[in-house]
Order: C-alpha cells, then structure tokens, then sequence
C-alpha cells in the first residue's frame, strides 16, 4: 500500500516536468493572417515561449478591410492599409504563405497548396469569410468582377475603386446589403458616406442608393444624421419591408431585381452578399449548417472538434459582432486558453470587448462599444456596459471620435503586425 503511494506521489511530482516538456515539443498552427489568427500567433509566442508556433497566410502583405472604406474615399493609400509579416517572423512565429487546402482532425495534419503536409496539436482557424455565390440568383465570382463585393480587401476593393473614378458625373452607384450576420455589421453604411465623400468632391451630381435586406443596422441614427449632415439627399436607403430585398442580379446590366420585383439600374454596382466561414473551417468539420463555427465561450474552442479553435469573422459569437477589434481580443484569448492548456495550467477567465469606428466624412467619427463574458457555455453583453456615440453630440465629439479611429488603426495595427 505505502509502495503505491509513493508511486502515485512519484507521478503526480513528475507531472509538471512532463507537461513542460510536452508544451516544448508542441506545435500549434494558424490559419490566416489577418486580425484574429496573427494576433493569436503573437501573443502564445508570448505566453509559450517554448512552443511552435506556425502561421499560415497566402498573402505576403495582408490588406485590412477596416480602413479600406477610407481608401475608396481617397482619404488612405493602398499602402497604408497594408501589412507585412516581418514583425511575426522576429517574434518567433514560423510564416508560410500558402492556403491551407485541407484538414485532417484525425491525424493532425494540415495540408497546404504548396505541397506540404503540417503535423498540429493545436490548430487555430481564423479563414476569415467566403461569398454564399448564387445566394443572390445571378450572382457568382464571374459576376463579381462585374460587380465587385469588395468586401475582402484585395483586387476586388481596387477594382471598385477604378468603377468609381470612371463613373459619370450624375452617375448612380447602388450598394446590395444582404441580412446578418456578415462580416462588419456597419461596414456597408460607412462605405456609403466614404463613397458619397468621393462623389461630393469629383462628381457631385451623383447619387448613392443602398438596398437592405434589413430593416434597421448598426448605428443607424448616427449614420442616418451624419449622411444628411454632410451629403443632404445624395444617399438614400431603402429597408427590407420597403422593397429593398435584392433577389437577383444581373452584372452584365448592372441591374439588380427587389422581391417586390422593382429594376434598379447601376452606373457602379457593389453586391455585398450572403456569407460564411471560410471554406478551410468546413473542410475542418467545424461548421454546422449555417456555415459558421459554433465555439464554446470560454475559450473559442470549436463545439465540433476538439484541438481546434476558431477566430474571427468565421464563428458563431453573439453578441459580439464580426470586427477586427473583436477578432484581435479572441485571438488573445485563444493564445491565453491554449499556452495554459499545454503548460498545466488553469485557464485564465475570458474576458471580451469591442469598438467599432466609423468615418462618416473626414472630422466625423461615430463609435459602438461592447463588453462580453462567458456565462453558461454562452458570451453575455453585460448590463449596462458598451454602448454608441450620442445622437447629435457637437462637432468637436465627432472630431475627436475621428481621431480615436484613427489611433485605434495605428495601434491595433502595431499590436498584431508593425512591431
């Protein structure tokens, strides 16, 4: 019996030294570059020193879509909304740019489009999202490059930037919504201030027509006021309940069809359509039949697989929305939850947040806060905490809304790539 319990005492004092060992020969491999996935990169390096850590981007620098507006306005650089990988690579983050093709949770692998197959034992998916192509009948990747999305920063935002700059002077620019969830809920009605600030200046007669398949968003007063402050009735919006659900396209008309059967004619056309999560996340088998990844709470881990987590725009989060600030803060999280999990550690308690920035014209900034925690398998949003700017606040609040914006992309921006 005494022999036993040394035994077990034995084990139990080696444990610690076999845990540390077994964290210095993991290997956790990231999927996506962008908000969540290289945040969660840098920070386990951080936290597990020790620890493998292998990042994979197809892009050698990665274009953020947050600020991407602004560019189309003519307020941002291409280059100022891009980022390279140099500052992951000198924190020791391993970087291959290659797509990762297909999953194996059984065995642990990760095949890549460059012939390699990685060995995991953590995995971390932030794929960002796909088009539903054909949700909208008529439209489809050929029909993108007709009617772009835009809505992955890349050559689709620097195509609809060049429909812009041909676009005729009295010319009508119409912007499909589609209905949540989707990537950056008040996205599209930034874009149309962004695009109203470019027409304002170059071609002024023009008008900005917005088709929802929704009848209220994110922030609607304030973006509702901003508009009419800045561009009087350049921009109108029509709700889903009158007649602004698109049901088809047709991208060689630049024409788009309502349910109620009402033909809305286009100089540029912009579809924003259904989305998903990336397509890796489904060859994973961690999405369920809305195409989004349903994550536990506490530590972004997926419901459907164990070892595999998922960040971003790509899960299932209610109420946080589909942010890059909220993709930055999972990915801390995620970092936090596996280091814990492979050095024999209590995970630290999650804790949540998000601000989102607007620009409506330059000097005019609006903002949504939220703070989030888990409680009982599911994120909560806190009585009481978060919330928006303050419908008609003075010109100086919306100037210094401005600003913080604008610090906000420096220093999240510092925070995941440029250090």
């Amino acid at each position: 019996m005494s022999c036993t319990r040394r035994t077990v005492l034995a084990s139990a004092l080696a444990l610690p030294a076999f845990v540390h060992a077994h964290a210095g020969s993991a290997h956790v491999v990231v999927v996506g570059g962008g908000f969540g996935g290289a945040t969660a990169a840098r920070y386990l390096r951080q936290r597990a020193p020790g620890v493998r850590v292998t990042l994979i981007e197809p892009a050698e620098r990665f274009h953020t879509c947050p600020f991407s507006n602004l560019y189309l306005a003519g307020l941002r650089t291409w280059d100022s909304i891009g980022h390279g990988y140099a500052g992951l690579r000198a924190a020791g983050v391993e970087v291959v740019h290659a797509r990762a093709e297909d999953v194996d949770a059984a065995a642990r692998t990760l095949h890549l489009s460059n012939g390699q197959t990685l060995r995991w034992d953590r995995l971390v998916l932030s794929p960002g999202v796909d088009m539903r192509w054909n949700a909208l009948e008529g439209y489809d990747a050929a029909a993108a490059e007709k009617a772009p999305h835009a809505w992955k920063a890349g050559p689709q935002t620097l195509l609809l930037r060049r429909q812009l700059e041909a676009m005729p002077d009295g010319g009508r620019f119409v912007m499909v919504i589609p209905d949540n969830p989707f990537r950056c809920p008040p996205g599209p009605y930034e874009r149309a201030a962004m695009v109203a600030h470019y027409l304002q200046q170059h071609k002024p007669r023009s008008k900005v027509l917005l088709l929802d398949a929704k009848d209220s968003f994110s922030k609607q007063a304030l973006f509702q006021q901003g508009w009419k402050a800045l561009y009087g009735d350049m921009i109108e919006w029509v709700k889903q309940s009158d007649d602004g659900q698109v049901m088809r396209v047709d991208a060689e008309k630049l024409e788009v069809e309502t349910a109620f059967g009402t033909r809305h004619q286009a100089d540029v056309l912009n579809v924003i359509p259904p989305q998903k999560a990336g397509f890796i996340a489904e060859r994973a088998g961690v999405t369920d039949g809305s195409g989004w990844v349903p994550v536990r709470a506490e530590s972004f881990e997926s419901r459907q697989v164990a070892g595999i987590y998922a960040v971003g725009d790509a899960t299932i989060a209610a109420p946080m929305p589909k942010s890059g600030f909220a993709a930055n803060t999972q990915g801390k999280v995620v970092a936090a939850a596996i280091a814990a999990d492979l050095l024999g550690r209590a995970a630290p308690t999650a804790a949540y947040a998000n601000t989102c920035y607007s620009l409506i014209g330059p000097g005019y900034g609006i903002s949504v806060a939220g703070v989030y925690r888990a409680e009982g398998g599911k994120l909560i949003e806190p009585a009481g905490s978060g919330g928006v700017s303050p419908l008609n606040g003075p010109a100086g609040y919306r100037a210094a809304e401005a600003r913080y914006g604008e610090a906000w992309y420096a220093a999240i921006s510092a925070d995941i790539w440029d250090r």
